[in-house]
This record gives C-alpha cells, structure tokens and sequence, in this order.
C-alpha cells in the first residue's frame, strides 16, 4: 500500500497530549510536521515540548543527535490555518465534539489541495458523520492512535461511508511506514477497540459501585487473575477520567444505551470533582508525590490441593 513521500508535509491540528504524540511520529519517520491550535501560543509550546522529547530519546539512545537536530528543524509551529495548505495530511486531535470536528474540517477543505488526506483521530465519533459535510467526503478517514502515539503500536484506520478505498489505503500504508501496526476497521461505535473496552471499564466500576471491592483489589485481579497489563481504575487514571467517560457516553448513546456499556456514575462524579487521573494528581488513585499506593485485599497464594473431586459424568475429560 502506498505511503506517502517523506517530502511530503503532515500537519496536526489540535496540540495536547495526543497532537503532540503524533505529530512526533511524523516526525520522527521523516516527514517536515506544522503544530496547529486554535489558542495563540500553544502549537509554539507543544513544539518545544516535542523537542524536550526529543532531547531525552538522545539521552536514552533511542535517537542520535544529529536525527534529533534534523526532527527540530522540520518541525514548525503554524500561526493561522491557512499555513497548512501544502500539507499532504492533516491529522486533527481537538475536541470530542461533533460540532467543532465538522467546522475545522470545513474551514481546512477550503484551504488544502483536494489530494490531501483529511485524518481525524476520533475515539468514538462517526467518521462519516464528521466528513459528512466535506466537498470531497472521499478523502475523509480515520487515523485513531492511542496514548503515548510515540510508545503505542496500533492505529485503527476507519473508514466511513464514504472514504474511497485508495484513501484508506494510503493512510493505511503511511501508518505502516511510520513503524505502526495499522488495522482497518468500519466506521462503528467505538471502532474495535474502545467496542471491547467498554464493557471491561464498565463491569469493574460496576464492581466498586456495588461495594463488592475497592479500585487496587479489582486492578490487581485483573493484572495477576486477567493478564491484564494494567486493570481498568490505574489505566483510565492513565487516560483521563474525563476522555473516558466522553468516549464510554459517545458509544453508550451509539448503541442505544445498551447496557453493556452504561457509563459509571462513580466516574462522573470524579470528573466532577476535577480529579481526572494522572493529569490532575488525583483520580481512583492519588499520583501526587510521595503519595502510597493503596495495597489490593487480595487473598495470598495456596498450596494446589492433594486431590479434586468431580461430581457428575466426566465430559470432556472421557476423551
């Protein structure tokens, strides 16, 4: 599939934690990168904060200093939408509102050629409802990374109703050029991942609702029972309590309010409280310093028993 040229320029429109991480992909693979953000200063902040991330990759030796000089001198703050019109891709990372996605795209069709690539990175919003509106909807896709983008292998390339086929299949094969593990998916509520995930947040904080154990006891079941990597309290601290929540409402009110994904109201009542994870210091767990982490009530490790008994036919062990 075909990527496209390292030459070609990749714009990212929206600069917090997500704009950032991909547009340090792009640049990282090669490609000259434009930071844009609506908020006067911010895409100057975001770059130096990517050239403090660069810095430690050097420090690390995951990057050489001469690959990091470089990365810095291709990438460029924009100060007005109309700087990215030479782009051959803008990924926008802004707010989780139908209405504001829809508005930049219109604003960003009049301004780019009509061979750029127009790539959301919405979690959880119809792709073809964001593009629906656009002159050229065929050009419209999906490039959903996950948090770090940096760290995170997997990108799911949606494709609404509308994306031509050799669209996706260029965003796609630039994905893969970058060194992610790209994956095509329709244009479903929560695409692939956030549809498994949904259910695996909600029954946990159903769990704790209910009294039945406490955010550390259930993470560790999860981690030492489940072969999780992360349960689902200390990893939706790590995303933000406030994104999770937008994204489990956005499928919830997708699926009709199914209840398999109902959003938790122990978890609205964090966000209302501003504790939003790792970002604000505190969530399910305090990420303050010199904070303890909570111990799990799980019970310690026993001894295999002598002998088990069965009760009724043997099934499957007969065989």
């Amino acid at each position: 599939m075909t990527a496209l040229d390292l030459s070609s320029p990749v714009a990212v429109v929206g600069t917090g934690t997500m704009g950032q991480g991909i547009a340090q992909v792009a640049l990282v693979a090669g490609h000259p990168v434009r930071l844009y953000d609506a908020v006067p200063g911010r895409a100057r902040e975001a770059a130096d904060a990517i050239g403090a991330r660069l810095d430690r990759l050097v420090a690390k030796e995951r990057l050489t200093a001469a690959d990091r000089d470089a990365a810095r001198a291709r990438l460029l703050p924009a100060g007005e939408l109309s700087d990215l019109a030479d782009c051959a891709l803008v990924v926008e990372a802004v707010l989780e509102r139908l209405d504001v996605k829809q508005e930049l795209f219109g604003a960003l069709e009049k301004i780019v050629s009509d061979d750029c690539l127009l790539a959301t990175n919405t979690s959880s919003l119809s792709v073809t409802a964001i593009g629906g509106a656009l002159r050229v909807p065929g050009r419209f896709v999906g490039l959903h990374f996950f948090n770090p983008a940096p760290l995170l292998p997997l990108v799911e390339v949606v494709s609404g109703f509308a994306t031509d086929a050799d669209c996706a299949a260029r965003a796609y094969g630039t994905a893969r050029a970058w060194g992610k593990s790209p994956v095509a998916c329709a244009d479903t509520p929560g695409f692939i991942v956030n549809r498994i995930a949904r259910p695996f947040y909600a029954e946990a904080f159903a769990v704790y609702e209910a009294r039945g154990a406490d955010p550390a006891t259930v993470d560790a079941v999860l981690r030492e029972s489940g072969g999780f990597r992360m349960g689902a309290f200390e990893l939706t601290d790590l995303i933000g309590q406030d994104v999770n929540e937008s994204v489990t409402h956005s499928v919830w009110q997708s699926f009709f309010h199914d209840v398999r994904f109902t959003p938790s109201l122990a978890q609205r009542r964090l966000v209302e409280s501003g504790r939003l994870g790792r970002k604000s210091g505190r969530g399910w767990y305090d990420h303050r310093d010199g904070a303890e982490r909570p111990a799990p009530h799980t019970a310690g490790p026993e001894p295999a028993p002598a002998y088990v008994v069965a009760d009724g036919g043997p099934g499957p062990a007969s065989d």
